[in-house]
């Protein structure tokens, strides 16, 4: 028998107990690998201080971070039929659909809220992509009218914060026919006299693309934002040749005319404020002929 493992490590053990670290102490940045407090990435608004690297954020986070003093209030939107064509592939839509709002806490992947910004009344829908990568389906379209709606009732500018794979498959031509549908939002919008301003981040990509995140009066980009219609390694595929380097991506759609600006995060909410101010100025005339 030894004393000291038998007889004192098990006491000591009792008395002195392993503290244990919580799993998201760290955060690895996915782009350099570089190891960050996990406390100090979400106050950096998930931007990574080595590289700059900004990683994928919800839509509390875009509210706090856009309205002044992060002061806002939700909008309540239309409830939809969760599973119109009965979809099923290896697992039913319905499942899928209970697994997104246990995971993340939203019924969709798009939330609206509005608030005051640079002290313009102003409307902002941010779409989810921890919800089904943000796909656009029917209560995604819903959310774009009734948004839009908002914004005219408050003769404020909407602003869309768009993070999408595209349509969701699961609903078929009714998620396409949301396309046309936000359409005719963003042009209820535009016909009211009220900017329309898209916020692009990472990604952007098919039908959401195709559709109101590129009918803005203007597009901001984040840095490093995937932004397209179909991904790059699909379209090498399809012409069997070499993309060129950070082909769709902010960057190089800033370069050949498809967005306004690139704007990192922390100065988003600034570039906001003057871009409102503006647009809000320009569009002030259209306001007074309204109520004339």
């Amino acid at each position: 028998m030894n004393w000291l493992t038998d007889y004192v490590k098990p006491r000591l053990s009792k008395v002195i107990r392993k503290r244990e670290s919580p799993d998201n102490l760290w955060h690895k940045c996915k782009a350099c690998g570089q190891m960050i407090f996990h406390r100090d990435f979400v106050a950096a608004q998930k931007v990574c201080a080595n590289c700059g690297h900004h990683d994928r954020v919800g839509p509390k986070e875009r509210f706090e971070a856009l309205f002044d003093e992060g002061i806002h209030q939700k909008v309540d939107l239309p409830t939809v039929k969760d599973d119109p064509l009965k979809f099923r592939d290896t697992k039913r839509y319905t499942d899928r659909m209970k697994d997104a709002r246990n995971k993340s806490g939203d019924t969709d992947a798009i939330q609206v809220a509005k608030g005051k910004i640079g002290g313009v009344e102003s409307v902002i829908a941010v779409q989810n992509f921890f919800f089904m990568g943000g796909s656009m389906g029917m209560a995604v379209g819903e959310a774009i009218v009734r948004a839009a709606e908002e914004a005219i009732a408050l003769k404020a500018p909407l602003i869309m914060v768009t993070a999408a794979g595209g349509a969701r498959m699961q609903e078929g031509i009714l998620s396409l026919m949301q396309m046309p549908r936000t359409t005719v939002a963003v042009d209820m919008v535009k016909e009211a006299g009220l900017p329309y301003i898209v916020i692009l981040t990472d990604p952007t990509t098919g039908g959401v693309t195709a559709s109101y995140a590129m009918l803005g009066d203007v597009h901001i980009a984040e840095p490093g934002a995937l932004i397209g219609f179909a991904g790059p390694r699909v379209i090498e595929q399809t012409i069997r040749e070499k993309l060129p380097d950070g082909f769709q991506r902010s960057e190089y759609l800033l370069e050949h005319g498809m967005v306004d600006m690139v704007v990192h995060r922390h100065e988003l909410r600034g570039a906001l404020r003057r871009v409102i101010s503006l647009l809000m100025e320009k569009h002030r005339p259209v306001f007074h002929q309204a109520a004339q």
